[in-house]
């Protein structure tokens, strides 16, 4: 019995060290993908802002989701924008390289927002803001209208219903690196369903998309101040948002709602009512795909550029500014 022991005891040290090398070799692989990627950090008047660039033409600011960051910017605009735009991507409050200010708001967020451009000498960029990022998209096209000749907002948050994460789970899994990691390596089925809408439904390249954002989102330590946020304070802020916090009826913008009818996490009613509270907008109802678009996004990305390009009187032809 006692060999019985020291044996279990020995495969489980040696199962424990497997899987730190494994931890320690992905946490390796996302330091070097985030370096990558080139960001760079702007002294602005509304404080240090982390942002990247990537393509060449009319230029297009993208707000990312929750636990995103400009790594998510660039990925999800490259899913979902074409190519005949210029994507420019800042890392919101509390992510990554941006600092999360004292008494943040988000409408601290959308000044933020304006302080970029004016440091990258852009006097007005289209709009295209994902899901928990729609809240400073909107309040950018409220405060600063001028500024935004075109409003997309991707998977949104909207005024109405939808899950708040309890804060003991958030902290557990937002806050510990491992722990995330842990979780999205060894329980993907588990926590790929909502992002993807129907579980079971996905093609290995959909699983594989679902498996890349997952991992985007490392390290999640270093979100966890804007996560925290955005989970506490801007979504549902925006859930029951009034007239007064969101007058949606002073957005100017043209804008697009996009929205996945089976979308588990910022729900397609919530969509639909926002398009009724924005004058003139429009909604591009996607049949499937969870809130990732999973199967659809050379759908969701024909709109957008087609929308893109009408509102801002860009040529078909034309990619530059």
């Amino acid at each position: 019995m006692a060999d019985l022991r020291v044996l279990l005891l020995g495969i489980a040290v040696a199962g424990a060290a497997v899987v730190m090398l494994r931890y320690r070799r992905d946490m390796r692989a996302v330091r070097e993908r985030i370096e990558s990627l080139g960001s760079r950090v702007v002294r602005t008047g509304c404080g240090p802002i982390e942002y990247a660039r990537s393509g060449d033409g009319y230029p297009v600011l993208v707000v990312h989701g929750n636990a995103g960051g400009f790594d998510q910017g660039l990925l999800l605009a490259g899913w979902t924008i074409g190519p005949a735009f210029e994507v420019v991507a800042p890392s919101r409050f509390g992510y990554l390289g941006t600092p999360m200010p004292s008494r943040a708001s988000v409408a601290m967020q959308a000044d933020a927002f304006a302080c970029l451009l004016d440091a990258l000498a852009i006097e007005r960029a289209a709009v295209v803001g994902y899901s928990a990022g729609s809240a400073s998209a909107i309040q950018f096209a409220i405060c600063h209208l001028e500024r935004v000749p075109a409003l997309v907002l991707v998977e949104p948050v909207a005024p109405g219903k939808g899950p708040v994460m309890p804060r003991p789970i958030f902290t557990v899994f937002f806050r510990h690196d491992f722990v995330y990691w842990a979780t999205v390596t060894f329980f993907y089925g588990i926590v790929a369903g909502p992002w993807a809408g129907v579980q079971g439904r996905l093609t290995p390249e959909g699983k594989a998309q679902v498996r890349t954002l997952l991992a985007s989102l490392l390290p999640v330590s270093a979100r966890a101040d804007g996560s925290a946020f955005d989970t506490y304070v801007s979504t549902p802020g925006l859930f029951n948002a009034s007239g007064s916090e969101y007058p949606f009826e002073e957005i100017r913008a043209p804008t697009l709602v996009v929205s996945a009818v089976d979308d588990l996490l910022a729900l397609h009613e919530n969509a639909r009512a926002l398009v009724r509270r924005i004058t003139g907008a429009r909604l591009l109802a996607v049949p499937g795909g969870g809130h990732m678009l999973i199967g659809h996004h050379d759908e969701v990305r024909q709109g957008i550029t087609e929308f893109l390009r009408s509102a801002v009187a860009l040529p078909p032809n034309q990619k530059g500014n």
